[in-house]
């Protein structure tokens, strides 16, 4: 149906073309023939004017159904080449080049309208400039996307946080507008629980609030959230997904939680990183903030800034390995270090084992040296026991 609309429509151009061509040419061929082609005649045109409209008609018309099956079939091809080029490209991308090539022929039409008297070129002069300037805003607005996108996300409504998100609950906390998060008292948001980016993705987080282990209320700063759709928005499989889980998560725990998960608007526009603002927001408040970034949890423990790491819960929460102690380890690869192989426990703890090469592909018994726990995890170093198999 498509491809016969289309026929039609290039056969109906053409047709029209030639019909304009031969009302151009008729004075010309009138002067070398020796015939008034503006003689009256049938309905007030001449004979031979009819003549040569039904010749234009039919000649044109010929050759549009001749040549339409090849443009049309090179139209589709290509067509097909933009469309899965912008289908791979970021939605944000594409809105932003379409500001910069609106800008561009704006541009273009307000300095080329005074060329546009000049002769001979002045009718190709605004042609000229609304093709480049229009390339040009499009590769400027995509240079400065990140600059275009924040002035959108800072100028909508802060109350609204999206399709995943419902509307913020300003009640859980102390005020019912927070403009200026420095002028706080630091008592009235103490006890308060600001979860980072990083712990929204992990998803742990909505377990342990169903445990009731965490008191006071859990904010989400809305430049949290602004990471999170960023991420959602991305190229990036992997960050895409990692994006939509963190809203999934806030709209899940709001929906069980209401009156403990609150989304907030509080913004830092001194600081262009997350880390930093979240850093800030918990200096100016009193709060917490909650995390499994190791570097996040060591810049802000260095500034004195409380730290509630879900690594270290689970950590804490591991079972106790006492040095000597043998256990059953399925060696799955080699380690780093010659003779080395490489095991881990059920909850991912890894077990480094020495001389366990040769091992490798098989479950032995192992005998633990040493426990090394960290912020970041903890892994184990054990060596084959005596009767391994």
């Amino acid at each position: 149906m498509l491809r016969r609309i289309l026929t039609i429509a290039i056969a109906v151009i053409l047709t029209v073309t030639g019909l304009i061509l031969m009302e151009q040419l008729l004075p010309h061929i009138s002067f070398l023939i020796g015939y008034n082609v503006h003689s009256k005649g049938l309905l007030g045109y001449s004979y031979i004017h009819w003549l040569f409209a039904i010749l234009s008609v039919m000649f044109f018309s010929w050759i549009g159904w001749v040549i339409t099956p090849f443009i049309i079939k090179y139209l589709l091809k290509y067509s097909e080449m933009v469309a899965s080029v912008l289908a791979k490209a970021p939605s944000a991308d594409i809105i932003v080049s379409l500001i910069g090539v609106l800008v561009g022929l704006i541009l273009a039409n307000l300095i080329g309208a005074p060329f546009s008297r000049l002769p001979i070129v002045g009718s190709y002069i605004p042609i000229v400039l609304s093709l480049v300037l229009a390339l040009t805003g499009a590769k400027v607005a995509l240079h400065k996307s990140k600059d275009i996108l924040g002035l959108f996300y800072r100028s909508r409504s802060r109350e609204n946080v999206g399709d995943k998100i419902t509307e913020s609950r300003e009640e859980p906390l102390p005020e019912d507008t927070v403009v200026d998060v420095a002028a706080m008292p630091a008592e009235l948001a103490a006890g308060n629980k600001l979860l980072d980016t990083s712990v929204i993705i992990d998803g742990r987080i909505a377990d342990i609030l169903k445990t009731g282990f965490l008191e006071g209320n859990l904010v989400v700063p809305h430049f949290v959230l602004d990471e999170l759709q960023r991420l959602s928005d991305s190229s990036d499989n992997l960050k895409r997904a990692k994006g939509r889980r963190g809203l999934d998560l806030i709209q899940e725990m709001q929906d069980m939680f209401h009156h403990v998960v609150v989304v907030k608007d509080i913004e830092y526009d001194m600081f262009q990183d997350v880390d930093s603002k979240l850093i800030a927001l918990a200096r100016d408040t009193g709060s917490v903030i909650v995390t499994n970034d190791f570097n996040l949890n060591k810049v802000a423990s260095i500034q004195g800034i409380q730290i509630l790491n879900i690594n270290d819960l689970a950590n804490a929460m591991k079972p106790v390995v006492i040095p000597g102690e043998e256990m059953t380890a399925y060696l799955l690869r080699e380690g780093k270090e010659n003779g080395q192989a490489i095991a881990y426990l059920q909850d991912g703890t890894m077990i480094v084992v020495e001389g366990g090469r040769k091992y490798i592909g098989n479950k032995i018994k192992v005998a633990v040296t040493s426990v090394l726990q960290t912020s970041a995890g903890r892994m184990i170093f054990a060596k084959v026991a005596r009767n391994p198999m």
